[in-house]
């Protein structure tokens, strides 16, 4: 899954990799949590036949996605993230996968590495980002939601998929990342249905991404600023190798000793 992310790239940069035509300005925020506004790009402005400006424009979503058959916000899950496998048959996202992709802006994530169940250990810390640097570009879907009293309210979440070689020690989930040559095949809903992009919901080339750790700062929301993505000094605790599945062990006949199965 991704539950916290980071966006320190300048509007300018943002504005000149998704080729907006403008832009509001933003700080660098280190700690994006769920619920909080995130910079979403959609490709949904309506242009008149021969105007060849982009149709691409960015806002800000409510991150925690929220269906229109919804009654009550309250009394509904919080929806972050949505399993790219299964996003166009179900309920909750079939609609605006069809209808509503966007892209997320973002400069990585972070990630926690949980220790197993019982396990007295603490959860381990990582800030997973490009490692090139720059942007990266999450898939993502959007929906406007309109409470009782008719106010409309923009909310997403963030595709993920199964992990890349560099995230897999870490967690089974990472976001899906659009690459830029792919944004307008993307955000194309109009032409394109979701088994034509099916193919771009793939885990990064390894490679990509990153693995940082760092402390565990970035549990609270309060803490905002770049010291939460600072490299961790103090050593890192040891991880234990996954048990093996058992094997069915070969059957015992009368001429031949035991054979002792191997693990690997």
């Amino acid at each position: 899954m991704c539950g916290r992310f980071s966006l320190t790239a300048t509007p300018q940069e943002v504005q000149e990799l998704f080729g907006l035509e403008e832009i509001e300005g933003f700080p660098p925020r280190y700690n994006i949590a769920p619920t909080q506004p995130i910079l979403i790009i959609a490709g949904d402005r309506r242009r008149e036949e021969g105007d060849n400006r982009t149709d691409r424009r960015a806002l800000l979503a409510r991150w925690g996605f929220l269906p229109g058959w919804v009654k009550d916000p309250a009394d509904f899950p919080l929806l972050i993230n949505a399993r790219s496998e299964t996003a166009a048959e179900k309920a909750s996202f079939r609609a605006a996968m069809r209808h509503r992709r966007i892209l997320v802006a973002a400069s990585g994530f972070y990630e926690w590495r949980r220790p197993p169940k019982g396990s007295k250990e603490k959860s381990v810390t990582y800030w997973i980002r490009p490692r090139a640097g720059g942007i990266v570009a999450f898939g993502g879907l959007m929906e406007t939601y309109m409470s009782a009293d008719g106010a409309e309210m923009d909310t997403a979440a963030i595709l993920t998929i199964g992990p890349n070689r560099e995230v897999a020690p870490i967690h089974d989930r990472m976001p899906v990342v659009i690459a830029p040559e792919d944004f307008s095949r993307w955000l194309d809903c109009l032409n394109q249905e979701p088994r034509h992009v099916a193919d771009l919901m793939q885990p990064a080339p390894d490679d990509c991404f990153e693995a940082i750790r760092v402390s565990d700062l970035v549990n609270k929301v309060a803490n905002s600023g770049p010291e939460v993505q600072k490299p961790a000094t103090d050593a890192e605790p040891a991880v234990a190798p996954a048990k093996p599945a058992k094997r069915p062990v070969k059957p015992k006949t009368a001429d031949t000793d035991s054979d002792q199965m191997k693990l690997f």
